[in-house]
């Protein structure tokens, strides 16, 4: 799994996406709201966790 070129701040909801098969939007809209119903911080914490664990796709 790979920080996507498709992306919007990191890249990590595009390679998420990316490797599931599924719209990057959809996945993004999945995180803000399970972020939004968890009070925001741990989908917060879990993003830039995965941002600095996912490598980057070579361009």
């Amino acid at each position: 799994m790979y920080r996507s070129n498709d992306r919007i701040i990191a890249g990590v909801c595009g390679g998420i996406a990316e490797q599931l098969g599924w719209s990057a939007n959809r996945v993004r809209l999945a995180y803000v709201i399970l972020s939004i119903l968890s009070a925001a911080f741990p989908g917060t914490l879990v993003y830039l966790v995965l941002w600095f664990l996912m490598p980057e796709r070579s361009r």
